[in-house]
Parts: C-alpha cells; sequence; structure tokens
C-alpha cells in the first residue's frame, strides 16, 4: 500500500511541476500578446534570451513540413497496433483530463469533443499527438495539417499537427478543433487563425478555470462532452525536441520509445474517457484492460 501512495505522489508532483512549467510559459504568452509594435525587437531579444536559457542555447531547428498531412502519416496515426497501446499504458503521463459535473456537451446528436488550442503554442503542439490518436480510434480525420511551434516560444519548432481546415468523421462522436492564431508574428501578435463559435467561447470561459482546471485560461483546452476536461499538456514537449512529424509517428508504433510512452500512454487516458462518452463503443477499442485501466486516471475535481 506504502508503494501505491509513493506512485501517486509522484505523479501528482510530476503533474504539479508541467502545470506549473506550462503556467511560466503562459504568462510569457500574455506578455508578448500585450506589447505594442513599437518594443516588437525588445520582445523578439527578450524572447530568444528566454529560448536559450529554457534549451540551454541549442539553435533552433526546423521540425518538419507545415502543410496538409500526407497519406502515410495519417495511415500510421491510426494504425498503432493494440499490443503497443497495452505495453505503453499510462505510466508516463503527467496530467490527465479530469471528471466534471457539467451539461452534455454535444453537436448532431452526438457527444462532442473540443479542442481550443492555437499553432505557436508548444504545449498545444504536444497535445495534439495523443488528441489524434485518440481520436482516429474512433473515426476518421480528412484534411488534417502539419505544422510547428513558434520558433521565438520555449520548446522551439516543436513538429506537430493542425486542426485548421481538419474534418473528422465518426459514428461515435463529433469533434471540434480551434486553432485560434497562426505561429508567424505580425506586428507583434501572432495572426488570426480560427474564430470559435459563440458556444464553444463559452465552453471554453466557463470550464477552462477552477475548479474544473488548476489554472484558468491556458491552453490546449479539451472538453470531452462535458464529461471531461483537460488544460495544458499531458506530458512534456521536450520529449518530440528535434523530431520531423514523421519522426515522432513512427516512434509512436515502438512501445520503448519515450515518445510512445508519452503520446500513446495520453492518448490512452483520452480513449477511456471518450469510452465514458459512447456508452464504451466499439468494444474492440473500449474493452480492452488498458483503456479500463487508464480511465483510473480520470479523477474527478468537481
Amino acid at each position: 500500500m506504502s508503494k501505491r501512495v509513493e506512485q501517486k505522489s509522484q505523479a501528482r508532483e510530476r503533474a504539479a511541476a508541467l502545470a506549473a512549467e506550462q503556467a511560466r510559459a503562459e504568462r510569457r504568452r500574455k506578455l508578448l500578446i500585450a506589447v505594442s509594435a513599437v518594443v516588437v525587437v525588445i520582445v523578439v531579444i527578450g524572447g530568444l534570451v528566454a529560448v536559450r536559457l529554457a534549451g540551454g542555447g541549442k539553435k533552433d531547428e526546423a521540425a518538419g513540413p507545415s502543410g496538409t498531412a500526407d497519406t502515410n502519416l495519417i495511415s500510421t496515426l491510426a494504425g498503432i497496433p493494440p499490443e503497443t497501446f497495452a505495453a505503453v499504458g499510462t505510466g508516463a503521463v503527467n496530467a490527465s483530463p479530469s471528471a466534471i459535473t457539467a451539461p452534455a456537451l454535444t453537436a448532431g446528436g452526438k457527444p462532442k469533443v473540443l479542442y481550443i488550442g492555437a499553432e505557436f503554442c508548444p504545449y498545444c503542439a504536444a497535445e495534439r499527438w495523443p488528441v489524434t490518436v485518440a481520436l482516429s480510434r474512433f473515426g476518421t480525420f480528412k484534411n488534417l495539417g502539419t505544422t510547428h511551434s513558434a520558433s521565438a516560444d520555449v520548446f522551439p519548432n516543436t513538429a506537430t499537427l493542425s486542426f485548421h481546415g481538419a474534418t473528422y468523421t465518426s459514428q461515435y462522436l463529433a469533434f471540434t478543433g480551434v486553432e485560434t492564431t497562426t505561429n508567424e508574428q505580425v506586428n507583434g501578435q501572432y495572426a488570426p487563425l480560427d474564430t470559435p463559435t459563440a458556444e464553444d467561447q463559452k465552453t471554453f470561459s466557463t470550464f477552462n478555470q477552477p475548479p474544473y482546471v488548476q489554472s484558468g485560461g491556458s491552453i490546449p483546452f479539451v472538453d470531452l462532452g462535458g464529461k471531461f476536461v483537460g488544460s495544458g499538456a499531458t506530458y512534456s514537449p521536450e520529449i518530440l525536441a528535434g523530431k520531423t512529424q514523421a519522426e515522432i509517428a513512427d516512434a509512436l508504433k515502438d512501445a520503448s520509445s519515450p515518445i510512445a510512452k508519452a503520446v500513446d500512454g495520453s492518448a490512452n487516458v483520452y480513449t477511456a474517457a471518450i469510452c465514458a462518452l459512447t456508452n464504451n463503443q466499439p468494444a474492440a477499442v473500449c474493452s480492452t484492460d488498458v483503456v479500463k485501466a487508464a480511465a483510473s486516471k480520470l479523477e474527478k475535481k468537481s
């Protein structure tokens, strides 16, 4: 029993450390957006210093293309073997969506998963991977994009996907992905991209704050059917450093890879939450031991 208590304590410490790291990055982001064009040069210099401090002086490296995801990438994300998910488990997951009490979030008569993020955001870059992998177990993406996080932020140029312009088809649930800005600055601010609907903005404003999440206003924000919400990343973007989209996708098939442990592990937790929305359908996914075990990560917050 003492070992279990110790493990839970260590998990809480990892989650707190990741949340603190994300909060610091969010404060830096808000400061950057607040400044005017007159001080853009100062902001850029400060951003470069912050990146150097965070990355030990490592040069920024472009990590994969921006554009439309190719069919091989999409097929890889949708074709991770069940035995890989089983071997990975959830041991490397530092934070998870929390169960809440709220009205059901639906679209077209189906439970809805809502993602709100931005292309510049490194934590969004990390979290799109497990969100996409989990959703790919229940449906199909079309026009999924590829991009990278901003070069002048922590964890620069983190290779990732983009939900801008993407569509999702599933017999079990609906999905809305909102990317509020690009990863490029215009007059000191990241250029606008997608605008949430009034309803989605209300969901974001209402549930992206305590007691539903630890700190309010952070991205990425994920609402799963009004039953679970998450704010921030479930693992550190540092795990993806220097990798292209193709390299990340390939690593997801290797259960011993740190990338697979983080991404597939987080996808297992998201899958457990989605199964709670779909009445455990499809059974081939929701009845697996690893998904059942992952449900224990979805703690009740309010």
